[in-house]
Parts: C-alpha cells; structure tokens; sequence
C-alpha cells in the first residue's frame, strides 16, 4: 500500500510539473505576442527594415550642396470615410530640415478614428530619412466633416550621399496610409456618493 501511495504522489507530482511547464509556455507566448509589434517596429526603425523611416529628437547640423526630390503619397483603407492629401513635392538640399504637412478630412456623419503607418521607397533611401516629427502610429479621431492639417519635419541624412547603394538616389517618396481604428473607451466614473464594493480575494 505504501508503495502506491508513493507512486500516486509521484504521479501527481509529475503531472503537476507539467501543467506548470505548460502554464509557464502560455504565459510566455501571450508576452511575446504582445511584445512583437514594438519591437518589430523598434527593428525597423533601427535598420530601415521595410521601408520604415528613422525617428530623431534633433535636427540635421550639416547640410551639404547636393539636393534629392521628395515625394509624397496618401493612402485611406477600406473603412474608414476620410479624405486624405499628401504635401507637394518639395526638393531640399540634403541634411535641410523640412516641414511640409498632410490634410485630412473626415467625410463620414459621425466621429471616426484613425492610424496612420508609413513607409519610405526605395527602400535603400529609408534608413537615411529621419523624421522629428510625424504623425504616425497615433490615433486621430476626426469630428464630422473635420480637416486636420498633420505636420511633418524631416531631413535626409548627408551619409546617403557618400554610401554606394544611395549615393544616386534621385527621389525618395514617402508614403502613409490610414487605417480605421477604435479609441479608447473612458472608464466609466462612480455616481456621486457611490463607494466602490470591496473584493476579498
């Protein structure tokens, strides 16, 4: 008897450490789904990885007598009833800080939110435009018939001009497409005088 006692410990024993195993696997798989987004966008932003731009907190200090043609391009998706304007081209010299801006405008009856992504092309060029400013990856929640005017500074880096791969771009285009989006709900207050029930764990 005592040894089937032992054995049936054993067992829950075992079967506890795998239930454990499994709980620990789940819970790391949620926290790398949740991890993903930033730092796929974290890696992109560091390498140029798709076209996506470098974000700086300070302008260019060097500014070179050599110019590239800017481009832009605006795109809405599906859903979401905006009209939305790219900027003119513009042609600065390169490292010139420039600020240009997108217009949009919410065509729908109601409030709608939006977020913008964005990418560079070629995509060579896009690990050399730095953004100061931009509006993406930020929802936009437009009132009815609303236009937005949405800044954006930027400049291309001087390197562009020397690195093999670059150093004959002509034109870089930036481009930013809106998707729909749902903003975030207020949490809902207390009445007045009203206490907040205790929970006893």
């Amino acid at each position: 008897m005592a040894e089937v006692a032992q054995n049936g410990q054993a067992k829950r024993a075992s079967n506890g450490a795998i239930f454990g195993g499994c709980a620990v696997f789940v819970v790391a798989m949620v926290g790398m789904a949740y991890a993903s987004v930033p730092l796929y966008r974290l890696f992109c932003q560091a390498t140029g990885y798709n076209g996506t731009t470098q974000r700086v907190e300070q302008y260019s200090d060097t500014v070179i007598n050599k110019t590239v043609q800017v481009t832009f391009d605006a795109n809405i998706s599906p859903g979401l009833n905006w009209d939305f304007k790219p900027a003119h081209s513009v042609t600065p010299k390169i490292g010139e800080t420039v600020q240009i801006e997108y217009t949009a405008t919410n065509r729908s009856p109601h409030a709608t939110t939006g977020t913008a992504v964005f990418n560079v092309t070629p995509m060579e060029a896009a690990v050399y435009f730095n953004k100061v400013q931009c509006f993406c990856f930020t929802e936009q929640t437009l009132q009815p018939g609303q236009s937005v005017k949405m800044p954006v500074v930027f400049f291309v880096d001087p390197e562009m001009a020397k690195a093999e791969e670059t150093r004959n771009i002509k034109t870089i285009t930036l481009s930013y497409s809106f998707y729909p989006s749902q903003p975030a709900k207020p949490v809902a207050a207390l009445p007045e005088g009203a206490k907040a029930k205790d929970t006893k764990l």
